[in-house]
C-alpha cells in the first residue's frame, strides 16, 4: 500500500520542526541536525538553479553556438577557482576587483535611483496642495504631514554628518546646531527601527502561529 505524499510531507514537516524548537532547551545535537540538513539542502538547491538558470542559458549555450564572447566571463570564473589554492589566489585578483567594481557602482546607482531620489521626491510631493485636494485632504494636514516628513528627513541626514572640529583638549566635537538636530534624527531613526522591528517580530509570529497550527493538524489527522 503505498503511503501518501501528503503524509510524508506532514511527518517531515512535524519532525523539523520539532527539531527546530529543540533550540529552546538549548544548542542540542537534534538542532544541529535540524540546521545541517536546512543549509545543506538550500545550498543544493541554489547551486542547481545556478547551474541550470544561469550557467547553462548565458555561457555553456552561448559557447556551444560560436559566441566568442562568452570566453571572457569563462576565463573570469576559472580565475575566481583559482581561490581554492593559496598558490594561485593570486591571481584571481583582477577578476574579483572587477567585480567589486562593478558591484559598488551597481549599489551606488541602485542607492542614488531607488533610495535618494525617491525620498527626495517623496518629500516634496509632501507639500503638493493640488494632488491632496484632489484626494480630498485638508490643506492643514498636507502642510502638517509635509513639514512633519521634511523635518524627519533633515534630522536623520543630520544624525549620519560626521564633520566635526578638534577641542583643546583632542577630542572631536561638531558644532551645536549639528548635535541638536543628531539628536532630534536619533528619535526619528529610533521610532522607524521599533516600526520595523515589530513588523519583522510580527511576521515571526504570524510563522510561528502557523507552524503550531500545522502541528496541531497533523496531529488531528491520527486522532
Amino acid at each position: 500500500m503505498a503511503i501518501p505524499l501528503d503524509l510524508i510531507t506532514g511527518a517531515l514537516s512535524f519532525l523539523f520542526t520539532l527539531l527546530i524548537f529543540s533550540y529552546v532547551i538549548g544548542d542540542n545535537p537534534l538542532f544541529r541536525i535540524g540546521v545541517y540538513i536546512f543549509v545543506g539542502v538550500s545550498a543544493g538547491y541554489i547551486a542547481a538553479i545556478a547551474f541550470w538558470q544561469v550557467l547553462m542559458p548565458r555561457l555553456v549555450t552561448p559557447l556551444m553556438n560560436g559566441n566568442l564572447f562568452m570566453v571572457v566571463p569563462l576565463l573570469f570564473a576559472v580565475l575566481i577557482l583559482m581561490k581554492v589554492s593559496p598558490n594561485l589566489a593570486s591571481l584571481a585578483r583582477f577578476a574579483m576587483a572587477f567585480i567589486v567594481g562593478v558591484g559598488a557602482a551597481v549599489t551606488i546607482a541602485g542607492a542614488v535611483t531607488g533610495t535618494l531620489i525617491p525620498q527626495v521626491m517623496g518629500t516634496i510631493n509632501a507639500f503638493d496642495l493640488n494632488l491632496a485636494a484632489a484626494r480630498g485632504i485638508p490643506v492643514m494636514e498636507v502642510i502638517f504631514n509635509g513639514v512633519f516628513i521634511l523635518a524627519g528627513t533633515i534630522f536623520s541626514l543630520a544624525y549620519f554628518h560626521f564633520g566635526a572640529r578638534p577641542k583643546a583638549d583632542g577630542t572631536m566635537q561638531r558644532l551645536s546646531l549639528i548635535e541638536l538636530a543628531a539628536w532630534i534624527g536619533r528619535i526619528f531613526i529610533g521610532i522607524t527601527l521599533g516600526a520595523v522591528f515589530a513588523g519583522v517580530f510580527s511576521a515571526a509570529l504570524t510563522a510561528f502561529i502557523e507552524r503550531i497550527h500545522s502541528l496541531i493538524q497533523f496531529i488531528g489527522t491520527f486522532m
